[in-house]
């Protein structure tokens, strides 16, 4: 059954949404901490049912990461194996493989473009015409404690505060994470594929976070699906940390450094497994301290929103919701005098998630005894022998 993109479909609150023409390559470029996340898991769950009303989904996972970076020429997070231009190339033959049916991607990297010729090409090569950009947008001041945490998932080892004030008070803004601005300064992200793809050609949609399913529905209109069809998936594995819990990362971040540890083992020993296993087996309780911003950060975060929201109002680039949430000043946060505290079974979880992921790699030759004992070698020099050990473990398997 393919979908009758002419008509008008209902929103879920009550306003009209025309969806697109038959054809188009609806493509999702984020940024980060606007959604991604829920709408493609619910974009992957629904891939069979979307079919059936003419609307496909190419991509062959949740999320084609390692195929966008390739595309954007970006690295991938630290330790990853570098994507390469076949994992892109794989993509787009899925992409062509739809012919004339409509087909969504969605990937927050893709506002990692680096310039206007890497947006051109990323357009030409799905098709020219028939894409049309989709941006979502939160406030920032929602955005700043998500994306920070995620930085330190990748390595970081600034503080919140420190870092707030590097990305709000110090010039050029771009210490210790360049992407950050060129992700969130949302008004000049989307004046860029404007520029390229023409303002007609791109819709912006401001996420409310007070209706869940919002994202969901607006999904549904754009490509005449019925409503309904998109659900939320829940992901465990994509749920913030704690506060406690990112700043026993954080510290973690700081040895992993001083000792000069392979970037693989963060990879695979702290990132897909500490972090994830202890994401997965432990749901934050109502005692756990979550991250705070400070009223003077959320009060610039607003003030740049209001920027970002006046300017984009006048590109002529398609906008669904309400502008307004971009630079309204939430409550200040009740601070707790709390200490932010891990709980024992989330330590265990990291733990036995490192081990585990160690113990994927088993030894297949056995190294030489060393003659001192381990009471005679420093700490940090355990460390790092304990590190390049997991490594050649890994490297072996």
């Amino acid at each position: 059954m393919e979908t009758d993109c002419t008509r008008d479909e209902r929103r879920g609150n009550g306003g009209v949404l025309t969806p697109l023409p038959t054809g188009t390559r609806l493509l999702h470029i984020g940024p980060h901490k606007t959604g991604t996340t829920s709408i493609q898991g619910a974009l992957f769950a629904a891939r069979d049912d979307m079919a059936r009303y003419g609307v496909e989904w190419p991509a062959a996972t949740r999320h084609p990461m390692e195929a966008v970076l390739a595309a954007c020429a970006r690295a991938g997070m630290l330790g990853d194996t570098p994507p390469t231009e076949r994992h892109w190339e794989r993509l787009l033959e899925r992409v062509r493989a739809t012919g004339r049916r409509t087909s969504v991607l969605s990937s927050e990297f893709f506002a990692d473009a680096p310039d206007d010729d890497t947006i051109a090409r990323i357009a030409e090569q799905l098709g020219g015409d028939p894409v049309h950009v989709l941006v979502t947008l939160r406030p920032l001041a929602r955005i700043m404690p998500s994306q920070w945490q995620q930085y330190v998932q990748n390595g970081l080892r600034m503080g919140y505060e420190d870092w707030l004030e590097h990305m709000l008070r110090k010039p050029p803004y771009e210490k210790p994470n360049p992407s950050f601005w060129r992700r969130h300064r949302h008004d000049r992200l989307v004046e860029r594929w404007a520029r390229v793809v023409g303002a007609e050609r791109v819709t912006v949609v401001v996420v409310d976070d007070r209706d869940r399913e919002g994202l969901m529905r607006t999904f549904e209109g754009l490509l005449g699906l019925p409503e309904g069809l998109l659900r939320l998936v829940p992901d465990a594995a994509n749920r913030s940390l704690t506060l406690a819990e990112t700043e026993m990362l954080r510290n973690l971040n700081r040895e992993f450094r001083a000792n000069e540890l392979p970037e693989e083992l963060y990879s695979q020993l702290v990132r897909n497994g500490a972090v994830m296993h202890m994401k997965n087996t432990c749901a934050p309780g109502p005692g756990d301290v979550k991250i705070c911003t400070p009223q003077w950060a959320v009060e610039a975060a607003a003030e740049i929103g209001a920027e970002m929201a006046e300017r984009i109002g006048v590109m002529g680039v398609r906008v669904l919701g309400d502008m307004r949430l971009l630079s309204a000043v939430p409550k200040p946060a009740t601070r707790t005098e709390a200490q932010p505290r891990i709980a024992p079974e989330a330590a265990a979880q990291a733990l036995y998630g490192a081990l585990a992921a160690a113990a994927a790699a088993p030894v297949r030759h056995a190294a030489p005894a060393k003659s001192r004992t381990v009471h005679q070698t420093s700490s940090g020099e355990l460390v790092r022998v304990l590190g390049h050990r997991c490594l050649k473990r890994l490297r072996l398997r």
